[in-house]
């Protein structure tokens, strides 16, 4: 096998690619600054067990393992960078308030996400610590969305779902670890009839609760069928608060809302509402949140914390790729006022780029589509002219 090629899933970013999407990262992360975020960078490699603190099996298979030379402990390079922010929150900021914090950098998956996903996404994300109630979910979520706009994704739909629909159904009727886990996997594939073979023996206010959830996912007005077949637990109405008051506040910021209450994306991870927000260009959810309370426990310090994360490289394929704008041609001579020229257009914000060969043969791999020459003793900006009409 030819040692240029690259494993499955993973693919370098030439440089029109490579320069988007660093724009992108910069423009989200001078959104997130304004918003007050605070930017962290934790490392790619950690050991295993900081990394699959959420106990989710799913993100056990996700992550790659290899043993430490040096201390003979496994070690995992990150799937995700949420754990690795709720550590430094809970173990190195220590902060008593709220704290809000941003990251962008590259995560490892062992397979791709999606058909046509890399394995290597570069994620960017917001996570805000200190604050339970609602006001902490919707600024969040507000800030996913302008996020979006910001990049210039249009047509945003977003699913919310609230797992603490479930966690109240299982607690209320003393279901076990093994049963709930069959009830997760049934209700994430709304099996119905897998469920009805799960529910006998348990409460029947709970049986046709949870036969009920799989049904109700739609427009807003689910909300509404839920508050009639649901049990009047105060959890579950909370819940159901929540999600109406978060419905009504982000329906100018999005093309459409709909809620899903057997969605139970990350039940092992996130403990309140969760959202996803979908385009029509893409099968899979360009970005995705929730709430995730118990996450800081691992490190001694379990906080209110909510947050989103998406993958830039996915967003980048969604959107119309614009040629970069091209630079200028300068030729390679020793000369005072050359150099003073190229560092001014260079200091204005223009690319200059010095013609090293001297010869017309190679000019196009340059992307110049100007030229500085010499008239009347000064040097100015002229069109190349294989570029004139």
């Amino acid at each position: 096998m030819p040692n240029w090629l690259l494993p499955e899933y993973i693919q370098d970013m030439l440089p029109e690619e490579a320069w988007r999407i660093e724009r992108m990262r910069a423009g989200v992360l001078e959104l997130l600054r304004l918003s007050g975020y605070q930017l962290v960078a934790p490392p790619l490699l950690e050991y295993a067990d900081s990394l699959l603190i959420s106990g989710s099996h799913d993100m056990d298979l996700r992550t790659f393992k290899l043993v430490d030379q040096l201390s003979g402990r496994t070690l995992g390079l990150r799937a995700d960078i949420t754990p690795q922010v709720a550590r430094i929150d809970a173990h190195l900021l220590n902060r008593q308030g709220v704290t809000r914090l941003c990251y962008a950098g590259s995560v490892l998956h062992t397979q791709p996400s999606g058909l046509m996903r890399t394995r290597e996404p570069l994620q960017i994300g917001a996570e805000l610590y200190g604050h339970s109630g609602i006001e902490s979910d919707l600024e969040v979520q507000r800030l996913m969305l302008q996020v979006l706009a910001l990049l210039g994704i249009r047509g945003v739909h977003l699913d919310l779902g609230h797992v603490a629909l479930f966690r109240a159904l299982v607690k209320r009727a003393g279901i076990d670890e093994p049963l709930e886990a069959e009830l997760f996997g049934a209700l994430q594939g709304k099996d119905v009839p897998a469920l009805r073979g799960l529910v006998g023996g348990l409460p029947a206010g709970v049986q046709e609760a949870l036969l009920a959830l799989p049904q109700l996912y739609g427009g807003v007005e689910v909300i509404a069928r839920a508050r009639k077949v649901l049990p009047d637990y105060p959890e579950v109405t909370a819940a159901l608060d929540a999600l109406e008051t978060a419905a009504a506040s982000l329906r100018p910021l999005a093309h459409g809302i709909g809620i899903d209450l057997a969605e139970l994306r990350g039940y092992h991870y996130h403990s309140g509402m969760v959202f996803a927000a979908y385009h029509a260009g893409s099968h899979d959810a360009i970005a995705l949140g929730g709430r995730y309370d118990d996450v800081g426990r691992s490190f001694g310090r379990a906080r209110p914390a909510t947050g989103f994360s998406m993958d830039l490289r996915q967003l980048n394929g969604l959107l119309e790729q614009q040629a970069l704008p091209q630079g200028i041609l300068a030729p390679h001579r020793d000369d005072a006022a050359l150099q003073d020229k190229i560092a001014q257009l260079r200091g204005e914000g223009h690319a200059v780029v010095i013609d090293l060969l001297g010869s017309g043969a190679h000019r196009a791999e340059l992307n110049c589509d100007r030229e500085l020459v010499l008239r009347n003793g000064a040097w100015m900006v002229a069109q190349l002219d294989n570029q004139k009409n």
